[in-house]
C-alpha cells in the first residue's frame, strides 16, 4: 500500500513504559511535522467495535479464555482498526502512532501461547504486507516490568499470567527486533530520562 502518511509504533511488555514514551513521541512529532494530522491509535481497540472487544478480551473472568479465541479477537480487532482507521489515516497523509500492533501477537500469542503459526496465517490474511514504517520496541526483563505493573493497581487478564510467558514474549521481541532493521530495541531500564533521550535520538536518525 502506496501512502502519503507515516506509521509509527511502540511495544513492549507491562511495565517497560509505554505510555510516557508515548507522550515523548508524541509530542516530538508534533515539533517534527507542525499541522499535520496526528492519529493515536490503540490495540487491541482503537474503534467503538474494537473497543468492545477489548473490554472483553482483557476482563478476568471465570470461563477460562482459550488461546486461539484471544488469538482471534486480537486480529478482528486489528483487521477493523487498520482498514477503518489507519489507512484511510495515513492516504490523508497522517502521522498515525500506535500503541501496539501485529509485533505484540507475535510476542504475546506467537511466543507467550505457543500460536507462532496461527499468528503467521492470521496476519498474512488480515495485513498482507501492510507494516508500520518504524517501530520503537522497549525492552525490559519482565520481572521488573510486573512489579511496576502490580505498582500500577489492579492487573487485567493479560498482565496476571506467569512470569516464563513473558519470557517466552521478550525473546520474540528481541528476534523480531534483531532481525527487522525497521524494530528498534531500546533499553527500558535505564532512568526515565536515558529512555526518552533514547527514543528522540532514535526518532531523529530515522525520520
Amino acid at each position: 500500500m502506496k501512502h502519503d502518511g507515516l506509521f509509527i509504533v511502540i511495544e513492549g511488555l507491562e511495565g517497560a513504559g509505554k505510555s510516557t514514551a508515548l507522550s515523548v513521541i508524541q509530542q516530538w512529532l508534533e515539533q517534527r511535522f507542525p499541522g499535520r494530522e496526528l492519529v493515536n491509535t490503540r490495540e487491541p481497540g482503537g474503534t467503538p467495535l474494537a473497543e468492545e472487544i477489548r473490554a472483553i478480551w482483557k476482563a478476568p473472568r471465570e470461563e477460562p479464555m482459550a488461546p486461539m479465541t484471544e488469538l482471534l479477537m486480537v486480529y478482528a480487532c486489528r483487521a477493523q482498526l487498520v482498514e477503518t482507521v489507519i489507512k484511510p489515516a495515513l492516504a490523508r497523509g497522517a502521522v498515525v502512532l500506535g500503541d501496539r500492533h501485529d509485533l505484540s501477537s507475535l510476542a504475546y500469542q506467537g511466543g507467550g501461547r505457543g500460536l507462532a503459526e496461527p499468528v503467521s496465517a492470521l496476519s498474512g490474511i488480515t495485513l498482507g504486507t501492510f507494516k508500520p514504517d518504524l517501530t520503537l520496541y522497549l525492552d525490559i526483563d519482565p520481572a521488573i516490568g510486573l512489579e511496576r505493573a502490580r505498582q500500577r493497581g489492579e492487573l487485567d487478564r493479560i498482565e496476571q499470567e506467569q512470569l516464563d510467558f513473558f519470557q517466552r514474549a521478550r525473546q520474540c521481541y528481541q528476534s523480531a527486533a534483531a532481525e527487522d532493521d525497521n524494530i528498534l530495541e531500546i533499553d527500558a531500564s535505564q532512568p526515565m530520562a536515558a529512555v526518552h533521550q533514547a527514543i528522540v535520538t532514535a526518532l531523529e536518525s530515522r525520520l
